[in-house]
């Protein structure tokens, strides 16, 4: 069946082109075969037409001459010469007309001698006319030779009348003829098409029956996959579900292994800071124990947010050159004299805008697992390379995630041991590692791959065992000029404020509001606090001299950018530092901080603290 309903639709598609072209081809045939006999029965009136005119002309030359030698008029002798030039060009125009019948040329070529004789002889008589010699002239036009010639050139131009006459009859017979056939070549490919269509509309019939018989089994056989299919997307969601709850038992266990680790140093430090309190060197030390865990925990938490892009960046136009440049001695103090480390810093490299900061905590994150991965061979070569790159469209298409365009390249490289396929596809993995227990926390590589996400770029590593790992970070080309930075405060700096600075300290969680106030008057400002929006809009309405208001953004009531907004109606002049745990707010915006914000991230240490205050105060840091 399916065999017969090919043959039938092959049939269909070739046999209808077929008759059409077909059809089509005769009839452009007829056609113009009709317009080229159209055009020689025209050829063949004009042959005739000529030697019509030629006999005039003929006419037109005698009478002028036999009218000037009964009355030598000067405007006979214009009309003879103007009959003399029309016999000429008729001559011209009867051979060129005649050219393509070998018949009709040889007639004419036989009027060209006796023509050219009369024309002689008519001059003759006039010039004898012009010489008073009309007796001698009368006597020679009298002569038979004038009528002979006459005669004989008549004779010559009927004879090629006659055959245009017969070569007429015989071409509009083909016209005739052509015609009819047209009118036959009509009627056939008519014939043939309405035959040709109603084969194709049985054929149609018989197609459209075989078709409703497909459809009734592809609808079959349709819910067959569709119910297939619902039990395979079944079987894929359990094993999804099973992976996602692998991933998050994975993250979730990580980070609970490292806070437990890190909580158990500080409530540990704690109690033995409380059993040596009589001993200040003891508490000091454990005192400083519970503080590095804390860090640690804050540091974690830091590198959670930047592989989950929710870090606050406040990113600026960098100099990549002027920072690797920079960062080169830190480097080498870090990695230990068995590492190596060589910079290749391109020419005319173009700047990026990304948080400084950040990139240099990125590119020390690769100089640390460079080394670590060259431990086991006893050192190596640690290479930063830097140049100016372009991600064209075939890039992008292969990775959804890069967007084609021009980016400032910094490529780390070292002759490690290398990575397996297995381990590179997983590098970037948060809490992966291949370190020993105790040895690193896996989020290295993932803070990395945030922080160059976040800003917009792309992150690429190629590893093979023994060959070492190259990886490749891809920022955003910065269109306008760099910017270079100014000295920067260490982080142990904390700049004293002054009692006349006035801040005001609003925060919904008590204790974190006592500690904030106790640490800023610690630092010498004069401190007022409140314990919500409502409250502090109040303070400030009784307070007109306050200097600077720090506060929480997320709060019950209202928010802490629109109490800022409020504020800075009441006093133009005041300046104002954010402060959350939680960057997903009112002052970040796609990972960046909004334009002109101080931002001061929890947690934070009084030097910190003391840093940015002093900063927004002195006009230095970023404000509202």
């Amino acid at each position: 069946m399916p065999e017969r309903s090919n043959r039938i639709a092959l049939r269909s598609i070739v046999i209808g082109p077929a008759v059409v072209v077909t059809a089509a081809i005769v009839g452009i045939w007829l056609t113009q075969a009709q317009r080229d006999a159209g055009r020689w029965v025209s050829h063949s009136i004009s042959v005739q037409l000529g030697v019509a005119r030629f006999e005039k002309s003929l006419s037109q030359y005698e009478s002028a001459y036999r009218g000037y030698l009964i009355r030598p008029l000067p405007s006979l002798l214009s009309d003879m010469d103007r009959a003399r030039r029309d016999l000429q060009d008729g001559m011209a125009t009867l051979q060129m007309e005649t050219a393509d019948n070998p018949a009709q040329r040889r007639h004419v070529e036989d009027l060209k001698q006796p023509l050219a004789e009369k024309i002689e002889l008519g001059d003759r008589w006039v010039a004898a006319q012009k010489q008073g010699q009309l007796d001698a002239a009368l006597a020679q036009f009298r002569s038979e030779r004038g009528r002979d010639l006459t005669r004989l050139i008549e004779a010559k131009a009927a004879l090629v009348t006659a055959e245009e006459d017969r070569l007429l009859g015989q071409r509009q017979a083909m016209v005739q003829r052509l015609s009819e056939l047209v009118i036959l070549g009509l009627v056939l490919a008519i014939l043939a098409i309405v035959v040709t269509a109603i084969y194709l509309v049985r054929d149609a019939r018989a197609r459209i029956v075989e078709a409703v018989a497909a459809r009734d089994a592809a609808v079959q056989a349709r819910e067959q996959v569709i119910e297939e299919v619902r039990r395979r997307e079944a079987a894929e969601g359990q094993v999804r579900q099973m992976q996602k709850m692998e991933s998050v038992g994975q993250l979730t266990g990580g980070i609970a292994h490292d806070f437990n680790n890190m909580l158990a140093i500080i409530i540990g430090s704690l109690d033995l800071a409380i059993r040596r309190f009589s001993d200040p060197a003891r508490v000091k030390k454990s005192i400083a124990a519970a503080r590095e865990g804390a860090e640690r925990a804050a540091v974690l938490t830091a590198r959670l947010l930047a592989f989950s892009r929710q870090q606050p960046l406040a990113p600026v136009a960098v100099e990549v050159n002027r920072l690797v440049s920079g960062m080169s001695e830190l480097l080498i103090r870090t990695l230990g004299e068995q590492i190596h480390v060589e910079t290749v810093l391109a020419g005319g490299l173009w700047p990026t805008f990304v948080d400084q900061p950040q990139l240099e905590s990125a590119l020390l994150n690769l100089a640390v697992n460079a080394r670590d991965a060259m431990a086991e061979q006893d050192g190596g070569k640690l290479t930063i390379e830097t140049m100016n790159a372009h991600l064209d469209e075939d890039y992008a298409r292969t990775r959804a995630e890069v967007e084609p365009g021009q980016y400032v390249l910094i490529c780390v490289s070292d002759t490690g041991a290398g990575m397996p396929p297995e381990v590179v596809a997983r590098a970037f993995d948060p809490f992966f590692t291949t370190k020993e227990v105790g040895k690193g926390t896996g989020l290295g590589l993932s803070q990395v791959f945030g922080f160059v996400k976040q800003s917009g770029g792309h992150v690429a590593i190629y590893s093979e065992p023994g060959q070492g790992t190259t990886i490749k970070l891809y920022l955003p080309r910065y269109m306008g000029a760099a910017i270079v930075p100014g000295a920067v405060m260490t982080p142990d700096a904390m700049p004293p404020g002054r009692r006349e600075e006035v801040v005001l300290v609003v925060e919904d969680e008590a204790r974190m509001r006592e500690l904030s106030s106790e640490a800023l008057s610690e630092l010498g400002y004069t401190v007022l606090s409140a314990a919500g929006p409502l409250e502090a809009l109040a303070m400030l309405r009784d307070n007109p001299g306050i200097t600077l208001l720090f506060t929480d953004v997320v709060m019950p009531d209202m928010s802490g950018r629109k109490l800022a907004d409020e504020a800075l109606q009441l006093c133009p002049d005041l300046k104002v530092v954010f402060t959350t745990g939680y960057t997903r707010n009112a002052v970040v915006h796609n990972g960046m901080l909004d334009a002109g914000v101080a931002f001061l991230p929890k947690p934070f240490t009084i030097a910190q603290l003391a840093s940015k205050v002093r900063a927004v105060l002195d006009g230095g840091g970023q404000n509202r």
